[in-house]
């Protein structure tokens, strides 16, 4: 079944060199099953089974989501409401978050994750990574990844996300690159830990990530969202697929990241939610570092499953262009996870979103209006706005 989607006012295509678009104006595309088969000016539009008008619509890639975390029970709106009243955020509220997590059934995390995927969809994404790191024992970080498997291929094992209440601090660490990174490497793809402040040094993350390195899992970290423990270097050192947050970079953890592979993966939610300082994104640009947007979605300090929201943020507080914005959050996340979504070419995942909108950089012009109209995955569509 081939399906020309036509009357397209702007179709825009990623390239590889950072924030680099290419808009094909009054543009048409064909999917073929779930393969994008041709793209192109409308004017040359092959012959279809089945047209469909998009009627001056916007195309793009379907934002690829690298770091959120679905798997968890209960909510933190009163951590919320005193933090916005000037109470500061610390990662111990995470400990709110494990104690819902451990007493919810396999169903309501499951129903929560579905809920959230398909708030993911209303907002043009089509491809995200799951995180566990709200059971903290072995078995509800275990049933949290076998069940984060259902939505994503990219499920990631973060264990080391802080060391639970009533547990000494070397029998967790023994605990998490032992028994339970056995249990719960069969169910992920990516291994995980939160190396800051109130959460695991530089020496700990070392030894968490080298253990799952081991065991079949490829590495990426948190950093450097409360501090800088120097994390960067440790991540780059082990060829990490992106280090996420990076709201405390020095001079020289920008240098270490522009020459390497590591992806710096910002998340402008976790800012917001907690009034901590944004990240320059400029200065990472300037220097060659790859940038990626994520949701960064989880209950406590970025509660958010809008990309677009993310977009708006990090063009007006974090210094990234319009362009730059959506390539970060399609191929820059793409890149975090080391696959090739994130781009409409002949011969891919036929993964897009129509935006209601004459182009992109409404997006970010249009801050929290709902602008998709229409997301597919693989050639099928998975959201419709209502009329």
């Amino acid at each position: 079944m081939r399906t020309l989607y036509t009357d397209i006012a702007s179709l825009v295509r990623t390239g590889e060199a950072f924030g680099h678009l290419e808009v094909v104006e009054n543009a048409a595309m064909v999917v073929e099953g779930s393969k994008v088969a041709w793209l192109g000016k409308v004017a040359n539009a092959p012959a279809a089974d089945e047209v469909v008008s998009l009627a001056g619509k916007t195309v793009i890639p379907g934002f690829v989501d690298s770091h959120s975390h679905l798997m968890f029970g209960g909510e933190r709106s009163e951590e919320f409401a005193h933090r916005m009243a000037g109470q500061p955020y610390a990662s111990g509220g995470i400990r709110t978050t494990v104690k819902a997590t451990r007493e919810a059934s396999d169903q309501e995390l499951r129903d929560n994750a579905k809920r959230l995927v398909q708030e993911f969809y209303a907002s043009g994404i089509t491809h995200f990574e799951i995180k566990s790191g709200y059971g903290l024992d072995v078995e509800t970080e275990a049933r949290s990844l076998q069940i984060a498997s259902e939505f994503t291929e990219d499920v990631t094992y973060l264990g080391a996300h802080v060391v639970p209440e009533g547990v000494e601090r070397s029998e967790y660490l023994e605990l998490v690159t032992g028994e339970m990174l056995n249990a719960c490497k069969p169910h992920a793809k990516w291994v995980d830990v939160f190396c800051d402040r109130g959460a695991f040094g530089v020496d700990e993350a070392r030894e968490i990530l080298k253990a799952g390195i081991a065991a079949g899992l490829q590495p990426r970290m948190h950093a450097n969202q409360l501090e800088n423990l120097g994390a960067i270097a440790l991540a780059v050192e082990l060829d990490c697929a992106s280090v996420d947050h990076c709201t405390h970079l020095s001079a020289e953890d920008i240098a270490v990241l522009s020459g390497s592979n590591t992806v710096a993966t910002l998340v402008p939610g976790a800012e917001f939610s907690t009034r901590s300082p944004y990240p320059d994104a400029r200065r990472l640009v300037a220097a060659g570092v790859t940038v990626a947007l994520a949701t960064d979605c989880n209950p406590g300090s970025s509660f958010t499953t809008s990309m677009p929201f993310c977009i708006a943020v990090a063009v007006r507080e974090m210094g990234l262009t319009p362009d730059q914005a959506l390539w970060a959050a399609t191929r820059g996340g793409a890149k975090a996870l080391r696959n090739q979504k994130g781009t409409l070419e002949v011969g891919a995942t036929a993964d897009f979103a129509v935006l209601d909108a004459p182009n992109h950089i409404h997006l970010a012009y249009r801050p929290g209006v709902q602008l998709v109209e229409k997301t597919f995955v693989a050639g099928k569509q998975v959201f419709e706005r209502n009329k």
